[in-house]
């Protein structure tokens, strides 16, 4: 586990409501090949798959969570790293990402 880096690009999204917590949906692509490597393996909660991430000069340990709605995962990305990066909702980023 863990060996495997996925890179893509996302835009990032603000949650609707009251909550200022902003996500990227992870590429279908990638959501697939991680769903693969992942087959088989134990659930944890919310079927949560810690991850690391970098996006610019920024890496970090998180975990997507999968999502119906869009049939992929969500990618939370942190106040801390949107403000270190200059990330803004609705801005399109560059995404590396390995399974923990």
């Amino acid at each position: 586990m863990g060996m495997a880096k996925y890179e893509f690009e996302a835009e990032v999204w603000k949650w609707p409501g009251m909550a200022a917590w902003h996500f990227v949906t992870v590429d279908a692509g990638v959501a697939a090949a991680i769903r693969e490597e992942r087959a088989g393996a134990p659930r944890v909660g919310w079927g949560s798959i810690p991850v690391s991430v970098t996006v610019g000069s920024t890496t970090w340990r998180t975990s997507i969570f999968p999502d119906k709605k869009s049939g992929s995962y969500l990618l939370p990305m942190k106040a801390e790293v949107r403000k270190k990066e200059g990330i803004s909702g609705g801005d399109s980023i560059s995404i590396s990402l390995s399974l923990q």
